[in-house]
């Protein structure tokens, strides 16, 4: 058992050190590099069927990777990670609803993991302040068509009171309730850890430090990201339960 534990914490040393070279030699962007075929080093916040949400490390900006996962392969990458993804030739730049939105060519690479200061600073810095709607607009979805491209479609939030996670029972969704500057936010979740924490707890609410004993850390951002079209309408969900970094 010590070698193993041994061997395990060399092996996460190595991946450590790995990543901390690669950010050394990462040049610096005021924009993500949207060129089609061009490399992104990213930091990942979530990852659906829908697309992987991460913070692009040359720029600090936060992108909307849309990946084709191959058939019976479920998303597998985690927040924290630190992935490599090469551009599609044509990245499809032009979806208004989710300005971010990039298509990959490929799987993403997982390189390692990033925690600590860094990515503390980084979380930092893109939290949304609470100045207006959430997302841009008050309500739970728009319409598709009513989007102009220019308001962002996914918002990092540190709530002001809260969160708590919600089982409802007519349809045994999971959702998450939180405070946003002076509005009470209820928002379905999409975060399959999240999920996964209240269904082990067995318990229909979850906050306070009953949460973060079950999530396994203290929740610190709640990353609210708009739906593609579904039937026409663009909905707010929340993608992943973050910890400080």
């Amino acid at each position: 058992m010590g070698e193993e534990r041994h061997r395990r914490r060399a092996e996460q040393g190595g991946e450590h050190t790995g990543v901390k070279a690669m950010l050394r030699d990462l040049p610096r962007r005021e924009r993500t590099l949207v060129v089609g075929g061009s490399e992104l080093r990213l930091l990942v916040l979530a990852c659906t069927l829908e697309d992987t949400t991460a913070i692009d490390l040359s720029s600090g900006a936060m992108v909307r990777l849309r990946v084709d996962w191959p058939e019976g392969h479920e998303p597998d990458l985690t927040p924290f990670d630190v992935v490599e993804s090469q551009l599609a030739d044509d990245p499809e730049r032009d979806d208004l609803a989710q300005p971010e939105a990039l298509r990959a060519a490929g799987l993403p690479r997982q390189v390692g993991t990033l925690r600590g200061r860094r990515t503390r600073h980084l979380l930092e810095r893109l939290s949304a302040p609470p100045d207006g709607p959430l997302l841009g607009f008050p309500g739970p979805s728009a319409a598709y068509w009513e989007f102009r491209g220019n308001r962002p479609s996914a918002a990092l939030v540190h709530p002001t009171r809260g969160p708590q996670l919600i089982r409802r029972h007519a349809d045994g969704s999971t959702w998450v309730r939180f405070g946003w500057d002076r509005d009470d936010v209820w928002l379905p979740v999409e975060d399959p850890r999240a999920i996964r924490a209240l269904d082990a707890a067995r318990r229909d609410r979850l906050a306070g430090k009953d949460l973060a004993t079950a999530l396994g850390f203290r929740p610190q951002y709640l990353l609210a990201s708009l739906t593609r079209p579904r039937e026409g309408y663009c909905y707010k969900v929340v993608t992943s339960v973050l910890p400080r970094g």
